[in-house]
């Protein structure tokens, strides 16, 4: 079960890659200066998971308008995040939950994802400049999306 509204998010160090360097990608780098939109998506180089990353890319733009970061949090290692965004122009920052940590204290974590292991739900989460929940959704299905109407108008409350 997903985190609830109201609850204080779990901060997390996961590793990014670009270009050259491993970086690691903090929540709490957010407190007290913007909200964030943690989406998490199943797994890399599959037909949602690019539609939604690629969707969001595009729109990223509106989102910072908004006073946010987006980032995308998936069980894939850094490197298949790195090369399947280059290959698709994904532009939000990916960090890799490699250990599965972070699917787990968000309440997203499948056990088995069609039958190829633990994997995240498609979950996506709205964390203020205080650290907490403000949106939390999981899709019924990891083959649906979030409703992004919605998270756009609660960024917008926010604002």
């Amino acid at each position: 079960m997903p985190l609830s509204v109201g609850s204080k998010a779990p901060d997390f160090s996961l590793k990014s890659k670009k270009g050259d360097a491993l970086t690691d990608v903090k929540l709490s780098t957010n407190f007290g200066s913007k909200n964030t939109v943690v989406l998490f998506f199943p797994l890399a180089f599959t037909g949602v998971c690019t539609n939604e990353m690629c969707s969001v890319s595009q729109g990223l733009n509106e989102y910072a308008s908004l006073g946010a970061e987006v980032i995308g949090i998936s069980v894939d290692s850094p490197f298949s995040q790195e090369a399947w965004a280059k290959q698709n122009n994904i532009g939000i920052t990916l960090a890799s939950d490699l250990n599965k940590a972070t699917a787990k204290a968000y309440g997203v974590l499948l056990d088995d994802l069609a039958g190829i292991g633990a994997a995240s739900a498609r979950a996506a989460f709205i964390v203020d400049k205080a650290g907490v929940v403000q949106y939390a959704e999981q899709t019924p299905t990891p083959k649906e999306l979030p409703n992004f109407d919605a998270i756009r108008a609660k960024l917008r409350e926010l604002k």
